[in-house]
């Protein structure tokens, strides 16, 4: 297969997804009202409540969902085929995953920009709320642990995108004052700030940074450390500060990074040298269920539930733009997942350096991909996506340490977005459990805040290596991916008391739910015959947790349905 002809078939099939079952969506089943009030108007506190033109917060949601999800995903998964993957990226991203961070979206608009769990209580009851919230606090609490560790490796895999990544911050707060405070276009003030942040990418190509081991601690642990900070200090500030104007600007670099890579599709137009299907690789678990577990990010992900109900449903102006941006930034990050595809299936043949040795073609994805265990690591994925596009990216004549080190500030800058949004929702998590429990005290900014970095900071660190959340890594698939089954059943029922056909929503609930348990229970035995106690625990407890949340919930469903069974309530 050649990598033009599928890159271009998924973009064709994604705008008329869009334009077609999209909009149905939007006009027959959540029937958008343009002239309602939304949360951002009637809770403006220019803090976390701040009304905001489409473009900078379809920027804003697409990088705080997309981070390296869609990197890693399909980076791993491709072991398997890239035609398992390819089928699993656009179906799921077009009739899951678009639909589960449209509707979570619109649930929240129309419940005062509360997160999804928090409505829980309205739509259910008060006890799967609190299962929820819990849940959805686990899941954080990993994620903000996990992409600071991300952030750290690609900072010591590739040191020349750390001056760029950090040079950012201080571009971000100048385009958001110009934006906010002089009345400036943001069109034109992006350009120019994107144009300043490219010219840093330069410099950190010949001004690589690296951190050294102090006090004892790896050189990825005290990025972790840092980050952390940044983080603390980055999601208590009002979001037109700094996430909003960086994101946007994050947003231009997905753009200009995926012309780069098209246009490396176009003039290098690499074979896919991936086998088609592979579904016996050494070592790797089946592809049935896992595969809906490892690709997350790029066909459905429960923590792009977080972020519709979290911080862009408070900043969303009108709920006829949550059509862009719930339902359109998931169709944007399937063409993402659909790039790394591409980058690891093709790119990569056209040199990969290991042990001193160059491969090219089929030689150069068998070494990378030699096993499972060869190809599981962080750094492998990582890997695999900046060398493979990096490659595609130089046939027309960008030289090599500029080209890795644009990727490498695309995976960073990415990852940087979703440590911030994660902590920035970990707080609003903290808070409504605060409220929920009746304790006000956790429920303030600073507390919650507090709360949200230091358990992270303690999992980081609890093993002393600074990669303790790694630990806990084995879980995050399965517990993503069942929260978004979750979020899809409490969409399910709003839709069913509003006695609108819930069809659309239902039938991809149900696919999560079986398909991400099944893999649940893998894992867990898994973990048991290994000896891997605290995973097994922890794994066990959540999986509990979820199913007394699904019972409460078909409970509650029967009720409203009256007499009538599942299947003909959501018709």
């Amino acid at each position: 297969m050649n990598s033009l002809v599928l890159a271009i078939g998924a973009a064709i099939l994604y705008v008329i997804a869009y334009h077609t079952y999209g909009k149905y969506l939007g006009r027959k089943i959540f029937k958008l009202n343009p002239d309602s009030v939304c949360p951002s108007e009637e809770l403006r506190d220019d803090k976390d409540f701040i009304p905001t033109q489409k473009p900078i917060l379809f920027g804003h949601h697409f990088t705080s969902i997309a981070g390296t999800g869609p990197i890693v995903g399909p980076a791993i998964a491709i072991i398997w085929g890239w035609v398992p993957a390819l089928l699993w990226i656009l179906i799921g991203s077009i009739f899951m995953g678009a639909v589960h961070d449209f509707g979570a979206m619109v649930v929240s608009l129309r419940n005062q920009g509360r997160s999804i769990g928090d409505v829980a209580s309205d739509i259910i009851n008060s006890r799967v709320r609190t299962l929820f919230l819990i849940i959805i606090f686990f899941e954080l609490w990993i994620v903000v642990a996990i992409f600071g560790v991300v952030i750290a490796v690609v900072f010591n895999m590739f040191p020349q995108s750390v001056f760029p990544v950090f040079c950012e911050i201080p571009i971000a707060i100048w385009l958001g004052y110009m934006i906010y405070k002089k009345g400036a276009s943001h069109f034109p003030m992006s350009i120019i700030a994107v144009i300043i942040m490219y010219v840093t990418v330069v410099i950190g190509a010949y001004a690589p940074i690296k951190m050294p081991e102090l006090f004892g601690i790896s050189p990825v642990g005290l990025w972790v450390i840092i980050l952390l900070v940044y983080a603390y200090i980055a999601s208590t500030l009002p979001v037109q500060i700094l996430l909003q104007p960086r994101d946007y600007i994050n947003s231009h670099q997905l753009f200009i990074a995926l012309g780069l890579l098209a246009l490396g599709v176009i003039i290098a137009h690499p074979a896919m040298v991936a086998p088609a299907v592979n579904f016996s690789p050494e070592g790797a678990p089946p592809v049935w269920p896992m595969i809906f577990v490892v690709i997350a990010c790029g066909a459905i992900s429960g923590f792009h539930s977080l972020v519709s109900s979290g911080t862009s449903s408070k900043q969303c102006d009108a709920e006829t733009s949550s059509l862009t941006i719930g339902f359109g930034g998931m169709l944007m990050e399937g063409m993402l997942a659909t790039f790394v595809l591409v980058a690891c299936g093709a790119g990569l043949a056209l040199g990969l350096t290991k042990d001193g040795e160059t491969f090219t073609g089929i030689a150069a994805f068998s070494q990378h991909y030699a096993s499972w265990g060869a190809a599981a690591g962080l750094g492998s994925k990582i890997n695999g996506f900046v060398v493979g596009s990096a490659n595609m990216i130089e046939s027309y004549g960008i030289p090599h340490n500029i080209t890795l080190t644009i990727m490498g500030v695309f995976v960073a800058s990415f990852a940087a977005t979703t440590l911030d949004t994660a902590t920035r929702l970990q707080r609003y998590i903290v808070a409504e459990l605060g409220t929920a429990w009746k304790a006000p005290a956790i429920a303030k900014k600073h507390p919650a805040t507090l709360i949200a970095v230091g358990t992270a900071l303690i999992l980081a660190f609890y093993n002393g290596s600074g990669q303790g959340a790694l630990t806990l890594w084995p879980l995050f698939g399965c517990t993503n991916q069942l929260l978004a089954g979750l979020a899809l059943l409490v969409i399910t029922i709003y839709l069913v008391r509003l006695k609108v056909s819930a069809v659309y929503t239902a039938i991809p609930m149900v696919f999560m739910i079986f398909m991400t348990g099944w893999a649940m229970i893998i894992n867990i035995q898994e973990f048991y015959s290994t000896s891997k106690w605290l995973l097994f625990c922890i794994g066990l407890s959540v999986f509990v947790l979820e199913i007394w949340m699904i019972i409460e919930s078909v409970i509650v469903l029967k009720d409203v349905s009256g007499d009538e069974d599942l299947s003909e309530a959501v018709v």
